[in-house]
């Protein structure tokens, strides 16, 4: 009997760290990191697109994000704006649908007519999902989904919250990546991540390539997901 294919994880979730230690070390300006960042996620989601990933959310800007120099906020505000222009017709032609998950509050008309518009233009798309987390953190997730289940007088309980997340439009992350070296959640889907498999990479995100996801990849097929049975029921589930 043939041996099944190695299981691909539907949905990767990318905190990207690294981008401004990455100019740092080449005495670059910090926002010369990010605008090689955005070319390592252009490079990952083409690959994943190939390996059958079918979500893909990554971290673009934290809501704490805002702490840090007003130079380098600017400057990823407008790389961000300039991104939208350059790569969303590509994205959809290449079967790309785009989500951008966060608060919009404190964001320039301009900026939050260019995601909705991105958001319009690929919505037909079915070949991959894209979300981008902009100025998100995972606690505000959850408060946002609590807050709107209280005005609707809806009972709060794990279904009602899990539906109302900034991310109900998909299944939850089934591998969580993060690049940099550091190992720690960063507030990034909290909620979702419940019983996503963790990896976490030396490599500084814009080196982070089609070999490194390829890694983590690996990793994920090498491990046993029970959610909380045991490892002869998940064989028995299995076999069945």
């Amino acid at each position: 009997m043939a041996s099944s294919a190695p299981r691909i994880p539907h949905h990767v979730a990318i905190v990207m760290d690294g981008n401004g230690r990455w100019a740092t070390r080449r005495f670059l300006p910090r926002i010369a990191g990010h605008k090689q960042g955005v070319e390592s996620l252009r490079r990952c989601v083409k690959a994943c697109a190939e390996r059958g990933v079918g979500v893909l959310t990554v971290f673009a800007f934290s809501s704490e994000n805002w702490n840090r120099p007003v130079e380098e906020v600017s400057g990823l505000m407008e790389l961000m704006v300039g991104a939208l222009a350059r790569e969303v017709p590509k994205l959809s032609a290449d079967g790309v649908q785009l989500h951008f998950v966060g608060e919009r509050a404190g964001l320039s008309p301009k900026m939050v007519n260019g995601l909705l518009e991105a958001e319009a233009a690929t919505a037909h798309n079915t070949r991959l999902v894209l979300n981008v987390c902009f100025n998100y953190g995972g606690r505000w997730d959850i408060a946002q989904a609590a807050a709107k289940l209280a005005a609707k007088g809806e009972p709060i309980t794990e279904l009602n919250l899990d539906r109302a997340m900034a991310l109900a439009h998909v299944p939850d992350p089934d591998l969580f990546i993060r690049t940099g070296g550091e190992q720690r959640l960063s507030n990034f889907l909290l909620w979702q991540s419940a019983y996503a498999e963790l990896f976490f990479s030396d490599k500084l995100w814009p080196e982070f390539d089609e070999a490194a996801l390829d890694e983590a990849i690996a990793a994920f097929q090498g491990r046993e997901r029970r959610f909380g049975q045991t490892s002869a029921q998940v064989s028995s589930t299995a076999e069945a």
